[in-house]
């Protein structure tokens, strides 16, 4: 299959679904070239990682509608062989997988039957993950690691498996899932967000260590999503709405309706049902992310990321102009001088031969005192340095105006 002809394979065109018609304006910037009538994708396969989740199946399913070729990966301890398999019912698009991305053999098992199958990956998204709900006190150890095993090496897990041969073929684009949790701390997700912030750093490295082999990377931060895109499980039941968060049991001294875990609880109840962004829409986004020509180093989806990261980011800024003030030297002419040796070892002597002066000498500024002009006179008035200082400022201001008013 010629995947460089966009009229190779059977499926849509590069615009939306037909069902979804309402997704026919939504589009990235032009600035990363998306895909459109001037810029018509070809047909990619996508590897997905934590594809049984409300934001993987929405985006294995719009990248089907789309045309294009799907490796969906469903969680070894929690799906099964049979439930991966009834997704999509055309063998050459699609394939479904079972992995724990803790376990470095399945992913490389994964990547190993999706290029088998297809001969080629272009696109990775890692979907997965996993996170605790509690006071930072009240998650044991072993929730704590299992959150960094999930979300941090997980995603190390493929990265590195699936490097090499990304770099080897010089093409290739990770679209890797972070959090609004990775710009922001939130009560109640302590472990959680240092987790996506590990990813956060990862990432941000390692996208100029790749650069130079034409693999991109993207890290796409979505808010509280709106669930509108229903999924229904392989026992008929719907997909629970936050299935991938585990509540910790709280202890006496937070368990009061102001404790953070409490707030992280309500907070992701409440705002996942008002969002005006739906994850159809994101879904729909991440697709076009993937067949973009200049993809950003991060994404942003819902109002809820752009409104908390960007009063995070200016906070910081804030916080760095009222102390940077610690980290410059003084203005030219304000250093503080050292006491040099010896001075103010003298007592009275030093005292007497710096500050003493002849009767002399005063009877003689006295004279001078007496023997100058009054104010007016001679028309040199004497003036204080505050004095001239404000004269010179009020002319900078005329001299503004008369620029002004040239202009």
């Amino acid at each position: 299959m010629d995947e460089s002809n966009p009229a190779a394979f059977n499926g849509p065109s590069w615009s939306p679904n037909a069902a979804n018609v309402g997704l026919a304006k939504l589009s990235l910037p032009n600035t990363t070239d998306p895909p459109s009538a001037s810029n018509p994708p070809s047909q990619k396969v996508w590897l997905i990682f934590g594809a049984t989740g409300h934001m993987g199946r929405s985006v294995t399913k719009a990248a089907l509608s789309h045309g294009d070729i799907v490796s969906a990966v469903g969680q070894l301890f929690e799906d099964t062989p049979s439930s991966m398999e009834n997704w999509h019912d055309d063998p050459d698009r699609y394939l479904g997988l079972l992995c724990d991305v803790r376990l470095r053999e399945t992913v490389a098992t994964v990547i190993e039957k999706t290029m088998k199958q297809f001969g080629r990956v272009d696109i990775i998204a890692n979907c997965a993950g996993y996170g605790v709900i509690g006071a930072c006190e009240d998650q044991d150890e072993h929730e704590i690691r299992n959150q960094f095993e999930t979300n941090f090496m997980g995603t190390l897990n493929l990265i590195q498996l699936s490097l090499p041969y990304f770099r080897k073929r010089r093409a290739g684009r990770y679209l890797i899932f972070s959090s609004t949790s990775g710009a922001l701390g939130v009560p109640g997700l302590g472990p959680y967000c240092a987790t996506k912030y590990a990813v956060e750093g990862l990432i941000e490295s390692m996208l100029y260590e790749v650069d130079q082999f034409s693999i991109r990377v993207t890290l796409v931060e979505p808010g509280h999503l709106r669930r509108d895109d229903v999924h229904v499980m392989d026992n008929g039941q719907r997909l629970p709405m936050f299935g991938h968060f585990k509540v910790a049991k709280a202890s006496e001294p937070y368990m009061g309706k102001d404790a953070p875990a409490a707030h992280a609880q309500r907070a992701l109840h409440w705002i996942g049902d008002n969002q005006p962004t739906s994850v159809v829409k994101a879904a729909e986004l991440i697709w076009q992310l993937g067949h973009c020509s200049y993809p950003p180093l991060r994404l942003l989806l819902g109002s809820f990321a752009v409104d908390s990261i960007r009063d995070r980011l200016k906070s910081i800024i804030e916080e760095i102009e009222d102390w940077k003030h610690l980290s410059f030297p003084p203005l030219e002419g304000h250093e503080e001088t050292p006491p040099e040796d010896g001075e103010g070892d003298g007592g009275e002597e030093d005292a007497d031969a710096e500050g003493g002066r002849d009767d002399d000498d005063d009877d003689e500024d006295e004279d001078e005192e007496e023997n100058a002009p009054p104010e007016g006179d001679q028309g040199v008035p004497r003036e204080s340095a505050a004095d001239a200082d404000d004269h010179s400022i009020k002319n900078e201001h005329r001299m503004d105006v008369d620029v002004d008013v040239d202009d």
